[in-house]
């Protein structure tokens, strides 16, 4: 039993000595030289920025009421195209009692004044025609006429406006104020409506926006703030459409920082030039990437092959002639991180050296 527990962790043992042996022999080139050559190749390396945010209406208005009272009756939806001056909702008034009493006994106390002032003018009236009152006493009375006729006007078309909803130019109903899209509604038929007042907010029927006109807003790190300006180009790649992007262009970026998530970043817009035929939906969470730098068509080098020597950068190359290892300095250009311009030290024909990487004994 012994022997055959012997004989069994041998062959284990051999097992992995194989394996291990065809690992090794892997990760080693089978040039025979201990390296791998590349050739440079002619690309586009683009330097950016990245902002975070999300796609929103660049002008968003919430709709509300200038009368008090109850909905009636709702003439729009969600996603509804509205224009200016449109039926939203109308508004049925709902007054209290005391509201009602106070707004009918104040129109019979104007009523009352109105009678008087009539009779005051009236008279002077006849007494003007006598010589029998002065022009300047004649005008005191016809004012006070013409402000008990105004009182009294504005007295019955308050009382109108608590019956009825409606008196004159003023009507118990909203329209839309701009051109745009139903973004969201906030009252159903039955909700009591608080008017809009100098002393308070009312109640909102409506979130209004559009949607022809959108933007990004986002936070863009501090690392990076100081490399975007006013009026650059940038991609904004849509998280709910994979693949899809847009094309905006910066147009504000904040001057004070902020702190988020314990990290320092600056507020930025940027404003939607070209959709690509991208149906886009406010809220939408978004990646701006920002074009600082550009160039196409350039010899490029993979940054791993790069040595930073003191203040040079060298590259490995082999010698056409001799097979050997040449260490070459370099100019090096616009990087994306991935990949450098190579401006200057090697050409197109020569063939870079890439060493397997360090073991860790």
């Amino acid at each position: 039993m012994k022997k055959f527990k012997i004989i069994g962790l041998i062959v284990i043992l051999i097992g992995l000595g194989v394996i291990s042996r065809q690992l090794l022999s892997r990760k080693k080139p089978n040039n025979g030289k201990g390296y791998k050559t590349l050739q440079l190749t002619r690309a586009t390396i683009v330097e950016e920025a990245l902002a975070i945010g999300t796609i929103t209406p660049e002008n968003e208005i919430q709709v509300k009421s200038k009368i008090p009272g109850i909905v009636v009756k709702r003439f729009v939806e969600v996603g509804d195209e509205v224009r200016k001056g449109d039926l939203m909702v109308q508004i049925s008034p709902d007054p209290t009692p005391i509201e009602l009493t106070e707004a009918r006994r104040d129109l019979e106390m104007k009523e009352i004044a109105l009678k008087n002032a009539v009779l005051q003018y009236e008279r002077n009236v006849e007494l003007l025609s006598k010589n029998l009152v002065s022009k300047e006493e004649f005008e005191n009375i016809k004012l006070k006429y013409d402000q008990a006729k105004l009182q009294r006007d504005l007295s019955r078309d308050r009382l109108s406006l608590i019956e009825k909803g409606q008196t004159g130019k003023v009507e118990s109903v909203v329209k839309s104020p701009i051109d745009g899209m139903v973004l969201e509604k906030f009252v159903n038929i039955g909700d009591p409506v608080v008017p809009l007042t100098s002393y308070q907010q009312g109640t909102p029927l409506f979130t209004l926006a559009d949607m022809s006109s959108l933007i990004f807003r986002g936070t863009i790190d501090e690392i990076d703030v100081g490399k975007v300006s006013v009026g650059v180009p940038a991609e904004l790649e849509i998280g709910a459409l994979p693949g899809q992007s847009v094309l905006g262009e910066v147009i504000r970026i904040s001057p004070k920082a902020r702190k988020e998530n314990n990290a320092t970043v600056f507020d930025i817009e940027i404003k939607i030039v070209d959709i690509r035929g991208v149906n886009l939906r406010a809220g939408y969470s978004a990646n701006a990437k920002i074009i600082l730098n550009k160039v196409t068509d350039v010899l490029t080098i993979p940054e791993r092959l790069l040595i930073f020597e003191s203040d040079s950068v060298f590259v490995e190359v082999e010698d056409s002639i001799s097979g050997g290892v040449l260490k070459r300095p370099v100019t090096i250009g616009l990087s994306d991180g991935i990949s450098a311009e190579v401006k200057a030290g090697v050409t197109i024909d020569d063939l870079l050296v890439e060493r397997p990487p360090k073991e860790i004994q």
